[in-house]
């Protein structure tokens, strides 16, 4: 079986984390669960993961998604995250970010290349949703490119 084979035949494969000093991590362990729950592989880390880390563990994992959980403002460190994921090869992973964002941080990590931002609240079968979709895109991408 071939590598595009064998990633577009597997559930949807997401990391979730949280980057910089951030250690709230009851979202993060939440958000987790609803994606575990409907059928998707969930690597979650701990809290406090640097950038660098996360993008060797989007590496060795093979992930499509990658979540990002923020209550303080450790959010501001997506466009570097996204930045590193592109210099790693790895642009066709998407990103999502969910927690306490100001609207005006929102839109700055938008256009960063952040995919979608949650807020509290968000419905589950919206974050179910839309995480599938965009690891579909993922792989689309990956396969195509």
């Amino acid at each position: 079986m071939t590598d595009t084979a064998k990633r577009t035949s597997r559930p949807p494969r997401v990391l979730v984390t949280k980057i910089g000093l951030d250690g709230h991590d009851r979202g993060s362990r939440i958000v987790a669960a609803y994606l575990r729950d409907a059928g998707m592989e969930v690597i979650y880390t701990a809290p406090w993961q640097k950038i660098e880390a996360v993008v060797k563990l989007a590496v060795e994992e093979d992930v499509d998604v990658i979540g990002v959980s923020s209550l303080a403002t450790d959010h501001l460190l997506l466009p570097d995250l996204m930045a590193a994921l592109g210099a790693a090869g790895l642009g066709h992973v998407r990103v999502v970010a969910g927690g306490i964002i100001p609207d005006g941080d929102e839109a700055e990590l938008l256009r960063a290349g952040v995919n979608r931002v949650f807020h509290p609240g968000s419905p589950r079968e919206d974050i179910v949703a839309t995480v599938s979709h965009l690891a579909a895109q993922a792989r689309a991408t990956c396969a195509n490119g």
